[in-house]
Formats: structure tokens, C-alpha cells, sequence
């Protein structure tokens, strides 16, 4: 296809109805007159009128009375360097395809200069004819009097072009200049001004030509216009509508402002045109979304899609339908659509009227209902599921000899990197496959996104790439993903996806076991314990003894990680001082412990927790996310108020500036380089506090990863069950101030508490707020939280049915009443900690006990 530039209305005075002209870059002139024979029919050979090749590019064709003697409609076509007038006329044939049509050249003019745009009109009110008028890309405005050349005018403070139109009704020419200001110009200043081709030839009037062409008004919009067109609605009034990057404005014939509306896309063409609405004008304004809108004045009054992004907009009456729209792309797709339904192409005969058989009616309604229950009940291509496209994920065993990593943000220490192949075999031919990778921030990829243009099938494609530590912080998560989407022959998009478990090595280095940390857990297995060094080979050296029982490991970031085997029970013990760093770790014990025994083929290996959940440091991480969290609306909220009077002194020192006679500046100067100061640190500080937030969600993320896995280790959770906790409190990728964390997961817990874990049905049929918003404190959190952990140690189980939560009571402890906002319980939970799970008093005093001896007792 060729790319297209300009589409315009009726020509030629054989022509009895609207045809359409097009022009494109490559030369060709195409006259079209579609006549569908029915709704829907697809473009007919014969629709195509005309088509020539001019040779040069088209920058714009247009439709009027451009020769002298007549009145009949000719087409001028403007290119780089010369304007050509056609006549357009047609000969009748004998059959339907017969018609033969033909252009040929009235005359032509060679431009001096390379052309940008024209406009043409009754240039001082001439009758009976137009004049054109060319822009040239160096600001010179050439007037043309159809045969003849008039005058030449150079545009003051030229830069760059920018759209022009002619207004009829006050006889002077509007453009944007580069300095985004609206300006008119009349006809007759520029027709006495001095003669752009008499002047001196000096370099000051080269610079500054024009210096006698004085603007009749301007305006001052802020952004470049795209286009500008003239709408009249009567002989009194006329509106000048321009279309902006952002804005789309309607001013008056002096240059005020009649309306504005700011555009919530990216604009690419418009169209005003009279309403029936008497003093209202309709406007069409396509996007680069593919949308074409509708408004009257600033109303939004339709909207509808299109399947290419529209250059160019025109609205006609093509074989007797009125209000047809014609869109052309840049790539040269033309459509001819209307609004609303169907239009009434035909009218149908009346019918004899006949009595209802209600019977009958009966019969036929349940034939049609039972072809609709067969349709919906018969497997579909929707219910199709095998995939076509398969994709498979292997990390390499080493991590790289050169290391691929981006930055070295991670302190003072080489990053290393791993290498992950994605392959990907197609059973069909496949086109335009996109292949994205997925990985816990803040690890990154050398590339996580391509595109294969054509598959062929069964040929397997391999991509490397290498994953990488990037911040200073860790990740929640050591798998990763890889996805492809594709789109099924019928047009069906599918989505195959794989996980990839990267290796610990690659956050991870060998280290000196300590003896002494802040935060311990306490593994149980039913087998006996396993060597660390087969466990975590690599992380410790080869001694005589091969039941190492004590490994340490020191993360890439600087915190250290201890794990501890007894030698007589089945126990493990994992330690650190961060609480958050015992995740990664713990899961990858639990893991590999579980691996290990399937190698052996034991299938009844558990692992199981049996002290108190760490709620007070899982909470204290809690605090720590929302203390940022509100530090950055504050930030955010002062950033805005020194934004403002900053702008507020601005205008004071332009006002100032401006004025005639000189006034003191009242150290406004002082106060707005202060101001200017102050932005740029509480800038740097929403930035600081915006990196700190990233890294608290991520620990955050890492501590509820853990406390979920020991609250499934201690209530032997099922997968699905673990499912809804992991739903429940990890909802959210990402954290923003307009949706946080803390009011996603309180919401959640709140609706398990209010359903599957409600101790009646009085409590079910208590209304939660469906508002989410950032909480004053974390109080109302942290207490549903706890009493979550409470409803599971006295028998609440998961689940997302409404019946079986509905069937499911909890069991209490005699003399307990039903309590309706779960305030009172939410008390007693905050009061006493210790008495949370009362089922579990001996296994906390034990652990305590065991937390003060020193390792080596636990150990034996």
C-alpha cells in the first residue's frame, strides 16, 4: 500500500454525486466512487474511477473553481515544487463498466521554493472563482490568481510551517507559528506589504523578512495544532477550530476563545461541521487508539472504534446516504462508515397480516431454545485446550564466566549472573509470537521481551539471556517465568507460560556459620536429618565428617543466614538477624529436603512448625512499609505546595518584567530562587523516600512469604488452602500511593474472617466498607490479622465456597458469645499475645527455653 496524504470532496462537472479524491506520497492520484450493492459488501473493481501517476508526491489535493472563464469544479494538486489544475471529465459507456474517465493539465505553476501546504477562497472577494495560496517550508506565502502568479509575502518570525486556512468572512489567512501562537493575517495587509521578491537581498531581511506585515490577532495556545479549520454558521458568525497535541479549542473571528476541550488521547485528524442543533457545531476527532469521536461543542456524544489509526477525515452523501464518514490511513486504507444502524437502503413490502398461532409460537421458541442450550453446552474453539505453541525454561548449572550484569549498584562486591535458555516449538506457522520474561524485582534480564515475526512449525527456537541481582535489596522470590501469547488461526489470542527456578548461588556466597542472631526458626521433618553439605553443595567444603550441621550463607546484599541440622532429633534451625532474610533460605531447605527424599523415593515426607507464628517482627515490618508510605504522601503534599508558590512567584516577576514603567523587585528574586531550592530537595526526597518504599515492600513481601509457608507447616494447609492465604495477603506486584498494600490485605482478611472463618452467621451478614483507602494506622490490620492466625488454631479451615463457609462453624471455648464487630475478641488478642493459641502455651514455653541455651544443647 502506498502511504496516504490527503482525501478530498466532489469534482468535475460530469459528476453528479460526491466522489473521492486521494493522493499519496508515491505520486498516484485515485478518484473513487463506491457503490455497495448491499450492507457490507466489499470494495468492487469498479469503484476505482481514475488512477494516475503524477510522478512527484502529492502534499494535497483540492476541489475548486481554479480556472479562469468558468465556474466548473477543477482539482488543484500541490507538490514540492510546482502546483498542477486538472479538468476531471467522464465518458458514458454502453454497458455498466464502460465509463471511462480522464484527466488533463489546465495549466501549472513551478514553485521557486519548496511547498508545505495551500489554502484557497475568494482571496479580497472576488466572485466567481478562487485563489490559492501556498506556504512554503521557508515562510513565504505565494498567491496565485488561478493562471497567473500575484505576489509573494514572507511570514514575520518564521521558524517552522504550521496549518493554514482562509476565512472567508473577515478575508484573512490563519496559521500556528512555531512560537504555538494563533495568527491571522488580513488579505489586504499582506496584498500592500512589500514584495517579498523586490526586496533587497541583504542577510538582515533574509533573517527578519516581513517587517512591514503586521499580525491582525493572535493567541497564545501552548502546544502545536495539527490542523485549523473554518466553520460558519451563517453569514454573521463563524468559528475558528483548531486541533492541538492535547486541546482541541474553538475560537471566535477576533481571536477570543469561544471553547476549549482537553483531549484525553493523542489526536490525529478532526472534521467540524454544522449541527441541525441550531448555534451548535459537531465535531470528528480520530486518535492514535484507533477511535473515532464525536462531539457537539464539548459534549462527547459517540464514540466508535476503527480498525486504523485515521490521517485524514471527510464526511459525504455517496449513493444517496447521507452523512457517510470516509477515514484514509497512512498507509493507505479507505473506508466509507456511518453512525448508528443500519441505514434504510431499500423499503420493504408491506406484508398480509395473519392472525398468531400461539401455539406455534410455543413449538419454535423451544427448538430455538434447545439449539442454544446444544451450542453452549458443545465443546467450542474456545474450549479447545491444547496448546499449539509449547515453551520450556533451563538455567544453567554454572553462573556465567563474565558476569552480564547492568550496574553495580549491590555495594562494593562483583554481581553475578546466571544464564536461562527459553525454547519455544510451534505445531503451526505462527506470526507476530511475543515471548516476555518475568522476574522478582529486584532482579533483572539482559532482554525480557521479544517478538518473532514468523514461526515455522516444529522448528525449535532457543533465546539466552542472563538474570541478574540489579538493587541493593533482595528479591521474594528466586522462580521466574516465561511467557508467550499468540494468536490461534481463528483469532483466538492464547497464552503458554513456564516457571524457571533460578539458582541461590546467584544471590548467595559461602560463609561462616554465627552461633548468635535475633530471629530463629524451628523446622520439623518425620525422617531422620540429612547432611547440609548434600543438601547445599557448594555452600561448604568436603570434610572428614560428612554430617555437616552447620552452614552458613552470606547474601550479595551483606546479611548472613545460619542453618542448623541436630544430630538426634529432625530438626533444623534457620537464624539471622534480619527476620526477612530467613525466607528465601528456609524455602529452599524445604525444598530441597523435599527433592532429596523424592530422589529416594519417600513419598510420605512432611515438614511441620510447631512454635508460635512470629506475628510481632512480621508486624514491625508492616509498620515500617506504612511509616513510608505516609512519609511519602507528605513529601508529595509539600513537593505540591512549593510547586505552587513557585508558580505564584513566577507569574509575580513576569508581571513585574512586563510592566512599562520599571518597579523593585521586592527580593522576589531571593524568595524564588529559595523556593527553587526547596523543590529540587523535597524532589530528591520523594525520590529517596519512593526507592526506600520499593525495598521495604520487597522485605515486606518476603516476611509474608514466610508467614504463610509457617502458617501452612503449622495447620498442614492444603495447596489450595495455602492458595487463598497467598491471594489474601500477597494481592498486589507492585505498591502505590492510590492503592497500598495495607488496605488491600486488610480488606481481604477481613471478607475470610466475615465468611469461611465467621463464627456464625451474624458475623457473615456484617457489610465491609468497599472503599479502599489508606488507613490512619495499622491497629485495625494487625488485629485482624491476629485474629485470623486465632479462627485456624481453633479449627477455621479455607475455602472459597459460600456453601461449605456457610455449613463451617468454629469451635469456641465455653462461656464465649457470639461478638458482632469482632472488636472485643480483637482486644483480648491485643491485651494477652501469649494467649493467642492456647493449644500451642507448651510448644512456645518450650521454644523460649530453647531460644536462651545455647546452640550446641539444641544440637545434641
Amino acid at each position: 500500500m502506498h502511504d496516504a496524504t490527503h482525501i478530498s470532496g466532489s469534482v468535475g462537472a460530469s459528476f453528479r454525486v460526491d466522489k473521492i479524491v486521494v493522493g499519496s506520497y508515491t505520486g498516484y492520484l485515485r478518484i473513487f466512487s463506491p457503490h455497495p450493492v448491499k450492507v457490507g459488501d466489499r470494495a468492487q473493481a469498479e469503484d476505482l474511477l481514475l488512477e494516475v501517476h503524477l510522478r512527484d508526491p502529492i502534499l494535497q489535493v483540492e476541489v475548486g473553481k481554479f480556472v479562469s472563464g468558468t465556474e466548473l469544479l477543477h482539482l488543484a494538486v500541490l507538490h514540492a515544487r510546482k502546483l498542477c489544475v486538472y479538468s476531471v471529465s467522464g465518458t458514458v459507456g454502453n454497458v455498466e463498466h464502460g465509463n471511462q474517465y480522464q484527466i488533463k493539465l489546465m495549466y501549472e505553476h513551478n514553485l521557486q521554493r519548496i511547498a508545505c501546504n495551500m489554502t484557497y477562497g475568494s482571496f479580497g472577494g472576488v466572485k466567481g472563482r478562487d485563489l490559492i495560496c501556498i506556504q512554503s517550508m521557508d515562510g513565504m506565502l505565494m498567491l496565485f490568481e488561478q493562471e497567473s502568479y500575484a505576489f509573494g509575502r514572507f511570514l514575520p518570525g518564521f521558524l517552522l510551517p504550521g496549518p493554514l486556512t482562509y476565512s472567508s468572512r473577515t478575508d484573512s489567512f490563519i496559521t500556528v507559528s512555531s512560537c504555538r501562537h494563533v495568527e491571522s493575517y488580513k488579505y489586504q495587509v499582506l496584498a500592500f506589504a512589500t514584495d517579498a521578491d523586490k526586496r533587497e537581498d541583504t542577510e538582515q531581511q533574509k533573517l527578519g523578512a516581513g517587517k512591514r506585515l503586521v499580525v491582525d490577532w493572535t493567541l497564545n495556545i501552548g502546544e502545536q495544532a495539527l490542523d485549523i479549520c473554518i466553520v460558519s454558521f451563517n453569514q454573521l458568525a463563524s468559528s475558528v477550530f483548531v486541533l492541538g497535541e492535547r486541546n482541541f479549542f474553538c475560537l471566535k473571528d477576533n481571536g477570543q476563545i469561544r471553547f476549549m476541550k482537553k483531549l484525553d488521547f493523542s489526536p490525529s485528524c478532526f472534521l467540524p461541521y454544522c449541527s441541525a442543533s441550531e448555534g451548535v457545531v459537531n465535531t470528528l476527532i480520530g486518535n492514535h487508539s484507533n477511535m473515532l469521536h464525536v462531539y457537539q461543542d464539548v459534549t462527547l456524544k459517540w464514540a466508535t472504534q476503527l480498525p486504523h489509526v485515521p490521517v485524514a477525515v471527510k464526511v459525504g452523501c455517496l449513493q444517496g446516504l447521507k452523512g457517510v464518514i470516509v477515514t484514509l490511513s497512512d498507509n493507505g486504507h479507505l473506508q466509507c462508515s456511518y453512525l448508528g444502524t443500519d441505514p434504510s437502503l431499500f423499503q420493504a413490502p408491506k406484508v398480509d397480516s395473519r392472525e398468531i398461532n400461539y401455539e406455534e409460537l410455543d413449538v419454535e421458541m423451544k427448538e430455538l431454545q434447545k439449539i442454544i442450550r446444544d451450542v453452549n453446552t458443545s465443546p467450542g474453539p474456545l474450549a479447545e485446550k491444547e496448546d499449539f505453541l509449547s515453551i520450556f525454561a533451563t538455567v544453567s548449572s554454572t553462573l556465567d564466566s563474565v558476569s552480564q550484569a547492568a550496574s553495580h549498584e549491590v555495594g562494593a562486591e562483583a554481581v553475578p549472573s546466571v544464564t536461562v535458555k527459553v525454547m519455544i516449538r510451534s505445531r503451526l506457522a505462527l506470526q507476530k509470537t511475543k515471548l516476555s520474561i518475568y522476574v522478582e524485582s529486584p532482579l533483572a534480564a539482559t532482554r525480557d521481551h521479544f517478538i518473532f515475526d514468523f514461526l515455522e512449525p516444529e522448528i525449535l527456537k532457543t533465546i539466552s539471556l542472563s538474570v541478574f541481582l540489579k538493587g541493593n535489596y533482595l528479591p521474594s522470590e528466586l522462580e521466574g517465568t516465561a511467557m508467550a501469547s499468540y494468536s490461534m488461526p481463528t483469532g483466538i489470542l492464547r497464552i503458554v507460560q513456564c516457571k524457571f527456578r533460578l539458582p541461590l548461588k546467584l544471590i548467595c556466597l559461602p560463609h561462616q556459620p554465627s552461633k548468635i542472631a535475633s530471629h530463629k526458626l524451628t523446622i520439623d521433618t518425620n525422617k531422620p536429618p540429612i547432611s547440609l553439605l548434600s543438601l547445599f553443595p557448594g555452600f561448604a567444603n568436603q570434610s572428614d565428617d560428612d554430617q555437616v550441621n552447620m552452614l552458613g550463607f552470606r547474601f550479595i546484599t551483606g546479611s548472613q543466614v545460619t542453618v542448623l541440622a541436630s544430630k538426634t532429633s529432625q530438626r533444623y534451625r534457620i537464624q539471622s538477624e534480619q527476620f526477612e532474610d530467613l525466607w528465601l533460605i528456609t524455602k529452599e531447605l524445604t525444598l530441597r529436603l523435599q527433592e532429596h527424599f523424592e530422589k529416594q523415593g519417600v513419598k510420605d515426607f512432611t515438614c511441620s512448625f510447631s512454635g508460635c507464628i512470629p506475628l510481632q517482627e512480621y508486624f514491625e515490618l508492616i509498620d515500617q512499609h506504612f511509616e513510608l508510605r505516609l512519609n511519602g504522601e507528605k513529601v508529595e503534599e509539600l513537593l505540591s505546595e512549593r510547586a505552587i508558590q513557585f508558580r505564584a512567584i513566577e507569574r509575580r516577576l513576569l508581571s513585574r518584567f512586563k510592566d512599562k514603567t520599571p518597579a523593585p523587585l521586592q527580593h522576589l528574586d531571593t524568595l524564588l530562587d529559595g523556593t527553587y531550592k526547596q523543590v529540587i530537595a523535597l524532589a530528591d526526597a520523594a525520590e529517596e523516600n519512593h526507592s526506600n518504599l520499593l525495598q521495604s515492600f520487597a522485605r515486606l513481601k518476603s516476611a509474608t512469604h514466610l508467614v504463610i509457608m509457617l502458617i501452612g507447616l503449622w495447620q498442614k494447609l492444603s495447596a489450595d488452602q495455602t492458595a487463598i492465604l497467598e491471594a489474601a495477603f500477597l494481592p498486589l506486584q507492585q505498591d502505590s500511593q492510590e492503592l497500598g498494600w495495607e488496605e488491600t490485605v486488610d480488606a481481604a482478611v477481613a471478607h475470610l474472617l466475615k465468611t469461611c472463618l465467621s463464627k456464625s452467621s451474624k458475623e457473615q451478614a456484617l457489610n465491609l466498607t468497599s472503599q479502599l483507602t489508606i488507613p490512619r494506622d495499622t491497629s485495625r490490620l494487625k488485629k485482624h490479622i491476629t485474629l485470623l492466625c486465632d479462627r485456624l488454631a481453633k479449627g477455621g479451615r479455607l475455602c472459597l465456597s459460600t456453601d461449605a463457609a456457610a455449613q463451617q462453624t468454629i469451635v469456641m471455648p465455653g462461656g464465649c458469645a457470639t461478638i458482632p464487630e469482632l472488636d472485643p475478641e480483637e482486644r483480648t488478642t491485643e491485651q494477652d499475645s501469649s494467649n493467642m493459641f492456647p493449644n500451642q502455651r507448651h510448644l512456645a514455653t518450650q521454644t523460649l527455653k530453647s531460644e536462651t541455651s545455647p546452640p550446641a544443647t539444641f544440637l545434641e
